[in-house]
C-alpha cells in the first residue's frame, strides 16, 4: 500500500533498487546528492546534476523536464555517505517560471522498478522558492528510510548547496545552471500558442507535465502525463493509447525540439538521442562500445544503449527512447511548419491591412517576401527532420534485428533458431507504429508482461480506408489472423504449462485461421462451439477467477483446488456477440473487467456495430479494452504530443510456416513438461 507523506514523515524503504518519478507544472531539473553522517556534502563530487547526472548507485535526468525520474541502487551507494538527497530546481535565464509559487505543486513518487509504489508526496506551500529538497533517502540501522522534507530556498541551488556545505556553492550552481540553460536554448525556439510561462497547457487548462522540447514543439494534442507500466492514460482518438513502459524513461530526448529551433531560423544543433534513462556510465552488465565516428558525425548507434540490468531490458528501454525521439521529432517539425504557416499569414494580414498595399507593385513584393520567408523556414525544418530521422532509421536498422524472440518480427532469423524459454520476458511486441512524415521508420510497439488489459482486434470495416477497401469476410479472416499471430506469441515466450489457451468459434468460421494453434496441440481444448461450448468456457474461466480472488483476497492461496490450472490463461473470442446469451455477455464483461488482475486475459475478434443492440452496456467493454486493427489504422496516440500513430499488425509473412514450427516447439514441450 503506497504511503502519502506529509513534511517530516518518514517510511521505510523495502527496495534498495528504485525509482524517484517527479512531475510538475513546468520544466524542472533534476540534482541529488550524497550526505555524510553529518548531513554535509564534502564536495561537488558527491553532486549528480544535468552535466554529470551519475554517482555509485544514483543517476538523475540530464535535461530538466516537467516529468523526471530518478534511477537509485541503494547498495551501490558508498559506505560513507549515509544519505541521499532528492534536489529539484527551476531553469534560470529560459523563459520560464522563476518560482515554484507560480507553478502546479511538484509530486514525487518512489517505486520500485517493476513500477509498484511505495511512498508518494507532494510538495505543497511553495512560493518563492526556485529550489528545493523533496526528498531525503538515509541509513538507519542497517536499513533505508525515506523522508519527506520539502525545504525550499529562496536562492536557488546557490543556497541550497551552501547550507549543504558545498565549497563554492555559489560559482557551483551557476555553472549548472548554465548547463541547462545551453541545452534549452538548442532546442525551445517558437512558444506555443495556448502555453503560459513556457508551461504547455492542455484543453482542460491544466497544466501537462511534458519536456521542454514538447512544452514549445508540439502540436496542439493534449499530451497526458506519464505514468508507470503500461500505464497508458491518453486518449487517443480510437479510445486506445500506446502503453508506457514501467522501466522506460519519461522524459524525452532533446531531439524533438530541433525542428522548431531551424523552424524560427536558427542555426539547429547536433540532436540528441541519449534517452534520459539511458546511462552514460557503465550498468551493471556493460553495452558493447559504439564503434568510434568520424569527426563531425553523429555517434554510430548500437544496440542496447539503454539503462538496464539485462540486455533485453537495455533492448526495451532503448526501443521505447526511439518511440519518444519520434514522437517529439515530428512534432518539432509540425511546430516549426505551423510556426512559418502562422508568420506568412500575419505578414500577409499587415499587407492587406494596409490600402497602399494591396494593390502595385510594393503589395506584390511583401507577397513574395513573406512567401520566401515561409519557404525558407519550411526548407529549414525539413532539413533538420531528415537529419533526425536518418539518425533514427540507423538506429532502427542496427537494433531491430538484435531484438530478442518476443521482440522480433516474424521474419526475423531469431524465430528459426527459436527455443522454448524458461522464463517469462518482461514484454512482448504487438505490433509496429509509425507516422506519416517517415512510414517506413517503424518502431516496435511493445507492452509490458503479464498483459494489465485484454485486447480488442477490430474487424469492423468503419475504421480506416484499408478496411473499407476489403470485403467482409476477407477483414474479419484477416483479423482472426492477427489474433492467432499475437496468441502464438504469447505461447511462444511463456515457459512451458504457464500459459494456456482457450477459444470460443460459436459458429466454427475460424477454422482456418485457428489451424496453427489446433493442428500443433497447444490449446486447452478444442474451440468451443454452440451455446453450450460458449457458456461451458465462460463458466470455467468465471470459477477460476472467483477462486483466485478468493484465495488471494484471504491469504490463502495454498487452498486452491488441487485440479485448478494456475497458469495464464487466454480467452481467443471469435465473432463476439454470436452466440452469447445475456448471460454470456455478463460474464464476458466481469472477466474483462477482473481477470487481468489474476491471470485471465481476453482476446476478442468483434465488430463493434455487431454488438449495437447491447447500446450502452457493452461500452465499458470496449473501454477496458486496446484496440487494435487486422489492417494499418492511425488509432493509436502517444503520451507526450498526442500524434495519431498508424498501427502495423504483426502478420506472420505470406507462405511461411514460422508459426507452425514454433508452435510445434512449445506443443512438445509442453508434453515433457506433463509428464
Amino acid at each position: 500500500m503506497t504511503a502519502e507523506l506529509v513534511r517530516g514523515q518518514n517510511h521505510p524503504l523495502p527496495h534498495t533498487r528504485l525509482e524517484i518519478r517527479v512531475t510538475a507544472g513546468a520544466p524542472v531539473m533534476a540534482c541529488a546528492t550524497l550526505g555524510d553522517a553529518q548531513g554535509t556534502v564534502p564536495g561537488t563530487d558527491w553532486i549528480a546534476h544535468p552535466g554529470s547526472p551519475t554517482l555509485p548507485g544514483i543517476e538523475v535526468s540530464r535535461q530538466a523536464a516537467a516529468g523526471l525520474r530518478f534511477h537509485i541502487d541503494l547498495e551501490a551507494v558508498p559506505e560513507r555517505a549515509h544519505l541521499v538527497r532528492v534536489l529539484l530546481a527551476l531553469p534560470e535565464g529560459v523563459g520560464g517560471p522563476d518560482r515554484f509559487g507560480a507553478t502546479v505543486a511538484p509530486f514525487a513518487a518512489v517505486t520500485s522498478t517493476d513500477g509498484t509504489e511505495v511512498a508518494s508526496f507532494t510538495l505543497t506551500g511553495l512560493d518563492a522558492e526556485s529550489a528545493v529538497v523533496a526528498l531525503e533517502l538515509y541509513r538507519r540501522q542497517g536499513a533505508w528510510k525515506v523522508r519527506a522534507v520539502g525545504q525550499g530556498y529562496a536562492g536557488g541551488l546557490a543556497e541550497l548547496f551552501g547550507d549543504h556545505g558545498v565549497p563554492q556553492a555559489h560559482a557551483f550552481a551557476t555553472g549548472v545552471q548554465e548547463t541547462v540553460a545551453r541545452h534549452l536554448a538548442s532546442t525551445v525556439q517558437v512558444p506555443l500558442p495556448g502555453a503560459q510561462d513556457g508551461v504547455r497547457v492542455r484543453p482542460d487548462g491544466l497544466p501537462s507535465p511534458t519536456t521542454p522540447g514538447a512544452a514549445a514543439s508540439t502540436t496542439q494534442g493534449a499530451a497526458a502525463q506519464p505514468g508507470p507500466a503500461t500505464q497508458p492514460g491518453p486518449a487517443a482518438q480510437g479510445g486506445a493509447t500506446v502503453p508506457q513502459p514501467g522501466t522506460g524513461g519519461t522524459a524525452g530526448p532533446g531531439g524533438a525540439a530541433s525542428g522548431a529551433a531551424g523552424g524560427a531560423g536558427a542555426t539547429a544543433g547536433a540532436v540528441n538521442y541519449t534517452h534520459p534513462g539511458r546511462r552514460t556510465s557503465a550498468p551493471p552488465t556493460p553495452p558493447p562500445a559504439a564503434p568510434p565516428a568520424r569527426p563531425g558525425e553523429p555517434p554510430r548507434p548500437v544496440a542496447g544503449d539503454a539503462t538496464g540490468w539485462s540486455m533485453d531490458e537495455r533492448l526495451y528501454n532503448q526501443v521505447w527512447g526511439m518511440f519518444e525521439d519520434l514522437a517529439r521529432t515530428v512534432a518539432a517539425y509540425r511546430s516549426a511548419m505551423d510556426f512559418a504557416e502562422s508568420r506568412m499569414d500575419q505578414e500577409l494580414d499587415r499587407v492587406l491591412s494596409d490600402p497602399r498595399h494591396r494593390i502595385g507593385g510594393a503589395g506584390d513584393a511583401a507577397r513574395e517576401a513573406a512567401r520566401a520567408k515561409h519557404d525558407q523556414l519550411a526548407a529549414q525544418a525539413r532539413e533538420v527532420l531528415d537529419r533526425d530521422l536518418a539518425q533514427l532509421v540507423a538506429e532502427c536498422e542496427v537494433v531491430e534485428p538484435a531484438l530478442p524472440a518476443p521482440y522480433a518480427r516474424w521474419d526475423n532469423p531469431v524465430w528459426h533458431a527459436y527455443r522454448v524459454p524458461m522464463e517469462i520476458p518482461m514484454a512482448l511486441r504487438l505490433g509496429d507504429v509509425h507516422l506519416p512524415e517517415r512510414p517506413e521508420l517503424r518502431i516496435p510497439m511493445l507492452v509490458r508482461l503479464p498483459l494489465e488489459r485484454g485486447l480488442w482486434v477490430d474487424s469492423g470495416r468503419s475504421g480506416s480506408e484499408a478496411a473499407l477497401m476489403m470485403d467482409e469476410a476477407q477483414l474479419r479472416g484477416l483479423a482472426m489472423d492477427t489474433a492467432v499471430a499475437l496468441a502464438g506469441r504469447l505461447l511462444a515466450v511463456y515457459p512451458p504449462g504457464e500459459f494456456t489457451v482457450h477459444v470460443i468459434d460459436p459458429a466454427g468460421s475460424a477454422a482456418r485461421s485457428l489451424a496453427p494453434l489446433t493442428a500443433s496441440g497447444v490449446l486447452d481444448g478444442p474451440p468451443a462451439a454452440g451455446a453450450a461450448g460458449v457458456a461451458a468456457v465462460l463458466a470455467k474461466l468465471t470459477e477460476r477467477v472467483d477462486l483466485v480472488q478468493m484465495a488471494v483476497r484471504g491469504g490463502a492461496a495454498e487452498s486452491l483446488p488441487p485440479g485448478l490450472d494456475t497458469a495464464e490463461q487466454l480467452l481467443i473470442v471469435n465473432d463476439f456477440p454470436h452466440g452469447f446469451d445475456d448471460r454470456g455477455v455478463t460474464q464476458l464483461r466481469y472477466l474483462a473487467d477482473e481477470g487481468p488482475a489474476v491471470g485471465v486475459h481476453l482476446l476478442m475478434v468483434a465488430d463493434r456495430e455487431d454488438a449495437g443492440a447491447y447500446g450502452p452496456v457493452l461500452d465499458p467493454l470496449w473501454r477496458s479494452l486496446l484496440r487494435i486493427t487486422p489492417v494499418p489504422d492511425d488509432h493509436l496516440a502517444d503520451p507526450w504530443v498526442g500524434h495519431a500513430w498508424t498501427y502495423q499488425p504483426p502478420l506472420v509473412p505470406p507462405g511461411s510456416r514460422v508459426l507452425f514450427q514454433v508452435l510445434e516447439q512449445v506443443a512438445a514441450a509442453r508434453r515433457s513438461w506433463r509428464r
